[in-house]
């Protein structure tokens, strides 16, 4: 991804703590947006000075079309989008409530669509790009308990592969990866960490984000990777 402008959403999260070293060990200009000021500063505190030097970042609520928008006409030009962003929460169906049901769309599906759709837009433009998002392993096997977030990330997986199909012909791709869990700090308090060695970790998992984000990967198109780990 060597002088790739790279868009990488959720890059303040655990997961994005796992993908900007593998980014920028790879050459990319990388643009993380960000609602918190907190969450860039403690991206400060942890990365390297010379690492942080090497990322810009902008003010956006990815749940709000006309803030993606401008994100997008700020950067200019987006040849890489990895899209991190995502949450999940769980209880069953029939004692779930529906403003937990729109939340869980929103953050999981609805930012991968305005994220998707902007970013397309500029890559159609140039002629280039990569479409690299995250749904899950609950997205094909769904499970109790987990109904919103399983529908939220099969919506991802299908938008990934619709994109993948609309850009054939072109220099563009699009491709979905489906961890089941990752060992990120929030899982380990949320579910205990007795399991943790058996998840995913970050650094994995990036490996083949970085991957999908690559040139190498141009034979590549609407791919659901399954990344489980050894659950």
């Amino acid at each position: 991804m060597k002088g790739k402008q790279v868009l990488l959403t959720g890059g303040t999260g655990g997961l994005g703590l796992g993908v900007i070293p593998v980014i920028l060990a790879q050459g990319a200009e990388v643009t993380i947006p960000y609602r918190n000021i907190k969450d860039v500063e403690r991206l400060k505190s942890i990365l390297s000075p010379t690492d942080f030097a090497r990322l810009s970042f902008v003010p956006s609520n990815l749940e709000e079309e006309a803030s993606v928008e401008n994100l997008i006409n700020h950067i200019g030009r987006v040849d890489v989008l990895i899209h991190l962003v995502g949450g999940f929460s769980m209880g069953k169906t029939h004692e779930y409530s529906f403003s937990s049901w729109k939340h869980e769309l929103d953050i999981n599906l609805n930012t991968t669509f305005l994220t998707c759709k902007y970013s397309l837009k500029k890559m159609l433009e140039h002629g280039y790009g990569r479409i690299v998002t995250v749904g899950s392993k609950a997205a094909v096997e769904p499970a109790g308990q987990f109904a919103a977030y399983s529908a939220a990330k099969a919506g991802v997986v299908a938008l990934t592969q619709a994109i993948a199909d609309e850009t054939k012909g072109t220099n563009i791709t699009a491709n979905v990866v489906l961890p089941s869990v990752i060992d990120t700090p929030n899982n380990r308090k949320a579910m205990g960490a007795e399991n943790a060695d058996k998840w995913v970790k970050p650094e994995s998992l990036a490996q083949i984000i970085c991957f999908l984000g690559s040139e190498a990967a141009k034979d590549i198109r609407g791919a659901a990777i399954p990344v489980y780990g050894n659950i």
